[in-house]
């Protein structure tokens, strides 16, 4: 799935928030929003879906920081616990795209994520068959109305950023490749 799908899962689940405790939600969609897109950063490291992505450990955090938000909540517990839990859902989802070949659309690489304490990579389910795809697209528009219809300010600007860009990105996704062989090689 494209980053900017991840970022607005992050939102999204947030979202509840707008209602159970208004005075968190903005520092909770913003930390969702940062959660859901920290894992991808390990594309820079030419390890993607291992050196970022935890989906035990990330878990296991969530865990203990809703425990933590539960207890004593405050902006600081509230964005911590919804930055593990949107990261931790980010590396778990990531199991339903494709994997983790150059040209995913062709399905050579079945790489999901990898399970650090496991020491083997999760399959790749191909539910959102590549990021970049069509559907992919349609997941992030739907994962993004809540960011653009129960928040204002930067959730919202963030959240329309993220959708031009996912729209762009779509657009371009195929002809990607080529252009990195051609160009970054």
């Amino acid at each position: 799935m494209m980053n900017t799908t991840h970022a607005a899962m992050g939102v999204t689940l947030a979202a509840p928030l707008t209602a159970l405790a208004p005075e968190f939600a903005p520092i909770g969609a913003l930390a969702g929003f940062l959660g859901g897109a920290f894992p991808d950063l390990d594309l820079l490291s030419g390890q993607h879906r291992q050196t970022l992505h935890f989906p035990a450990y990330y878990s296991a955090a969530a865990i203990a920081a809703v425990t933590a938000a539960l207890l004593a909540p405050g902006l600081g517990t509230v964005g911590v616990a919804l930055f593990f839990v949107s990261a931790a859902v980010h590396c778990i989802s990531d199991a339903a795209g494709g994997g983790l070949e150059l040209r995913p659309w062709k399905a050579t690489d079945d790489r999901g994520v990898y399970v650090h304490p496991a020491g083997h990579w999760v399959r790749a389910r191909r539910w959102i068959r590549y990021d970049g795809a069509p559907e992919d697209l349609l997941l992030a528009s739907a994962f993004s109305l809540p960011g653009l219809v129960l928040f204002d300010g930067v959730v919202r600007q963030l959240t329309i950023g993220a959708l031009a860009v996912s729209v762009v990105y779509v657009a371009v996704r195929k002809r990607l490749p080529d252009l990195e062989t051609r160009y970054l090689r």
